[in-house]
């Protein structure tokens, strides 16, 4: 197996690209994919400060490290999600990658700041874990990225990500999230801008990025994802993608393309929270373009007196924490 570009020993196989590569033009194609979705979809412009969602995965690190590479300026998230010691594990990578770069890690604690964690969540509401997670989230991620004056949030969502989260969304026609499934939201109604500049890149290139670049990672399932309909999801387009390589990216690309604007309407006039099937995997989609007013508590754009956040930290906080099952290994 040779290299495409200069036929030396190929370390990485890419079917749906038709190509080998070797480590360092592997790279090089990384870069290339992240500057190409950031020029295509005007996600940057050059001197804007990026904050990063950072999980210890590695999606999000190999994020943090791509626009380093290619010369943003940045800054981590890292929110504690209190989910046993998969969370002690995540947060250990992400304190690690930051501090052996000289980066800057900002850190929310949920249950040392609002006195619940995810899997106290999921047990008072009685909804998948996925659902307060991703609520929790959001909600912090978009606190941070406007009260600190980030031009954009970036999140790690990678091509696997997106185009699961479409086939749900599809199967299901939820309107309101298909017309803001996009790989940039525009700020607006309180809300920052969010990008996914790795929405080129599938799950398999991100972990062969961190393994080149010398990038430990959290390699543990999180052991509440168990019955999250993303991961089935993934499972059914991966098949299709062996038998017709590429397929994930014809689908989501052209569905961004030719598609998403037919939606636009109900994306303006729909829920402006959660995401279209619920196990919390997408973005909110924030900048809906319907007015809000704010949240009487905490200040972040709301539908009612109270934001989602605020009621999720009524219901839980202050309840008993539940035990956690150990995290499982990826297959």
């Amino acid at each position: 197996m040779k290299c495409k570009v200069c036929r030396g020993p190929a370390v990485i196989d890419l079917p749906r690209h038709n190509a080998n590569f070797c480590a360092d033009h592997f790279l090089r194609y990384c870069r290339n994919q992240v500057e190409r979705v950031i020029h295509d979809y005007a996600m940057l412009t050059p001197g804007e400060r990026v904050l990063v969602a950072v999980s210890g995965g590695k999606d999000s690190l190999a994020l943090w490290d791509l626009l380093g590479e290619l010369g943003w300026e940045t800054d981590g998230l890292y929110v504690g999600l209190g989910i046993g010691d998969y969370s002690d594990v995540s947060g250990g990578y992400a304190r690690r990658f930051a501090a052996e770069r000289g980066l800057r890690l900002n850190e929310v604690d949920l249950r040392a700041t609002y006195d619940f964690d995810i899997p106290t969540a999921a047990a008072v509401t009685r909804r998948v874990p996925c659902s307060a997670c991703g609520l929790s989230k959001r909600h912090l991620f978009d606190a941070a990225a406007v009260d600190g004056g980030y031009d954009a949030m970036a999140t790690g969502h990678n091509l696997d990500d997106e185009a699961a989260v479409l086939y749900g969304n599809v199967l299901r026609w939820q309107m309101a999230y298909l017309g803001r499934q996009r790989p940039v939201l525009p700020a607006g109604n309180g809300f920052p801008r969010k990008v996914k500049p790795l929405v080129r890149l599938t799950e398999r290139e991100t972990a062969a990025y961190c393994v080149l670049r010398g990038i430990d990672y959290q390699v543990e399932e999180c052991p509440m994802a168990a019955g999250n309909r993303h991961l089935g999801y993934k499972e059914v387009l991966n098949e299709m993608e062996r038998r017709s390589p590429g397929t994930k990216s014809s689908f989501y690309f052209g569905f961004v393309d030719r598609a998403v604007d037919l939606f636009a309407q109900e994306a303006w006039s729909g829920p402006s929270g959660g995401v279209g099937f619920d196990d919390g995997a997408a973005d909110d989609g924030g900048a809906s373009g319907r007015p809000l007013g704010h949240c009487t508590r905490c200040g972040a754009p709301a539908e009612s007196d109270l934001c989602a956040f605020c009621r999720l930290v009524d219901r839980a906080g202050g309840a008993q924490p539940v035990p956690v099952a150990p995290p499982r290994r990826r297959s």
